[in-house]
């Protein structure tokens, strides 16, 4: 007996895992690249405990001490190191994890690990801030950045088009990486055109969008450009720049609308005195169309000036006859206004303008509703606008001898003014 005991201590001497079946030997490796739904761990089997590792991986669990009876990994057969991507976890979770090795004498586990997943990543949220100082060829935007939605923003800034809907391929602004609120110089743009813009800002999900705006670059200013333009009875006139509007250097004197429909002339001062508000009707100061034509133009009612510029042109309105008194009063003649616009002659007793800008305007006189009689040519030039005071009067501006200002009224429909056209946008 004493023999054999020693013999069979001899034997598990020898090769003890043979003998007694050992459990492998395994280590867990640190928990690295967490993420809201996945994270990656391993193991190193450092020893077979004699027989062969038939399968190794890791197991883990929201409950400690995780067994291969629930989530696993199956990484390989056999010792040495192995690396496991966990996967389908839970965002903001805290999960254990073991590295298991199974050879022939059951599972053996490493050291138990602990992490938490990290939370769920979206897109950012992000807000286009109003649109401001438009130019010609520039604006101001911005947005603000509401969420970095669980990542690093990575970039952020305003796209803008011609197009609706811009994105990052479009033009666009790069303005920091933090998460607040930022302004956004647009530049590059081309005048009178309309764009859509939209604030963005990047993480590693992706770009996000906020909400479109839109806006119309401002028209570009022209001052001291010249040129001409034809009417449809082929009279030629000059026309020039100031500030960012076209205007008409010379008083209308067409007699036909744009379509070549004829305009009714009316000489006689009774036929004149007949006319109702709404009737279309020209004439020539003192009915003498040699003389005052070239020089002053025609005088109509307001319902034939409404519709007699030339095509792409057009009756000023009140708005654009207040923007053009501004421009001149901003450059310097504020109160002076008249004077910058009046011909340097031509004007009753002196009263000539200086003519700044080219308009050149003179004094038409006008024909008068009520008797039909032509009054005070060389004393007041008269020019209608656009807009209606009310269903027999609309508004006119009128240039005197004597005042250096520019003057607004309403005026019976049917009286004989003159006409300024003023080019389309």
């Amino acid at each position: 007996l004493l023999i054999l005991i020693i013999f069979s201590c001899e034997r598990k001497w020898d090769n003890p895992n043979e003998e007694l079946g050992n459990h492998a030997i395994v280590t867990t490796r640190l928990i690295n690249s967490i993420t809201a739904n996945s994270a990656t761990s391993g193991g190193n089997v450092t020893s077979d405990g004699g027989s062969t590792v038939t399968a190794k991986g890791v197991c883990f669990s929201t409950s400690q001490n995780p067994t291969i009876s629930g989530s696993h990994t199956t990484n390989g057969t056999g010792t040495g190191s192995f690396t496991s991507n966990i996967t389908g976890l839970t965002a903001s979770t805290t999960y254990y994890v073991r590295a298991y090795a199974t050879n022939s004498a059951g599972t053996s586990y490493g050291s138990q690990l602990i992490f938490t997943t990290s939370a769920n990543i979206n897109l950012p949220t992000v807000i286009t801030i109003a649109i401001s100082s438009i130019t010609a060829n520039s604006a101001v935007s911005g947005g603000y950045v509401t969420s970095d939605g669980g990542a690093t923003v990575t970039a952020k800034g305003v796209c803008w088009s011609i197009s609706e809907n811009p994105t990052i391929t479009d033009g666009h602004t790069s303005d920091g990486t933090e998460t607040r609120s930022f302004t956004s110089n647009i530049t590059g743009l081309s005048a009178s055109t309309t764009y859509y813009v939209r604030a963005y800002a990047t993480n590693s999900v992706g770009t996000a969008y906020g909400n479109e705006l839109e806006f119309k670059t401002d028209k570009p200013d022209i001052t001291g450009q010249t040129g001409t333009l034809t009417d449809i009875d082929g009279n030629t006139y000059n026309w020039v720049g100031i500030g960012k509007q076209a205007w008409m250097a010379e008083n209308l004197k067409t007699t036909h609308y744009v379509d070549g429909t004829e305009i009714p002339i009316v000489t006689d001062n009774t036929d004149w005195v007949d006319l109702d508000y709404n009737d279309d009707a020209y004439c020539y100061y003192n009915n003498d169309a040699s003389g005052e034509s070239d020089t002053y133009g025609a005088l109509y009612t307001y319902a034939a000036a409404k519709d007699a510029c030339p095509a792409g042109w057009h009756l000023p309105s009140d708005a654009e006859w207040t923007e053009l008194k501004d421009y001149i009063a901003d450059d310097g003649h504020y109160g002076i206004e008249g004077t910058a616009l009046k011909a340097t002659s031509g004007w009753y007793s002196n009263g000539n303008g200086t003519d700044d800008y080219g308009f050149s305007a003179l004094p038409g006189g006008y024909r008068y509703d009520v008797d039909g009689t032509f009054y005070n040519v060389g004393i007041f030039g008269y020019w209608w606008s656009s807009p209606e005071s009310s269903s027999s009067r609309a508004y006119a501006r009128n240039l005197y001898y004597g005042f250096s200002y520019v003057n607004r009224g309403n005026y019976d429909k049917s009286s004989g003014f003159s006409v300024r056209c003023v080019r389309d946008n």
